[in-house]
């Protein structure tokens, strides 16, 4: 079981922008700062972002939620700061109640919100 994940960032001002935005209708806050790094989480930091000169992380990150939408939430905000559709809020084939929304965040990393009710 996970405790946290960490993305690094050359652009993290502008990364935490979005972030701040586009997880805020999954109840997510900054709940810790230091100079160049930053917890996100509901009721513990368990996303953190973090400045680093030497690239971006470039992965796939899959919040979950209880919601639909949540989900159109994120999608919205994250189209509304800098994120870029990868796949608009819908029912996937992956399971018959996988409703799922995918953006492209500002550092092309493919970040996807997921309900399954």
């Amino acid at each position: 079981m996970l405790d946290h994940i960490g993305l690094r960032t050359t652009q993290f001002d502008n990364l935490m922008a979005f972030y701040k935005a586009t997880l805020a209708p999954l109840g997510y806050a900054v709940m810790m700062e230091y100079p160049g790094a930053a917890g996100l989480g509901r009721t513990y930091p368990d996303f953190w972002i973090g400045a680093d000169d030497k690239g971006s992380s470039n992965i796939h990150l899959a919040f979950k939620t209880d919601k639909r939408e949540a989900v159109d939430a994120f999608h919205a905000a994250a189209l509304a700061n800098g994120g870029k559709d990868n796949g608009a809020p819908g029912l996937r084939d992956y399971t018959p109640t996988y409703y799922a929304a995918f953006v492209i965040d500002p550092d092309g990393n493919n970040l996807e919100v997921v309900c399954n009710e």
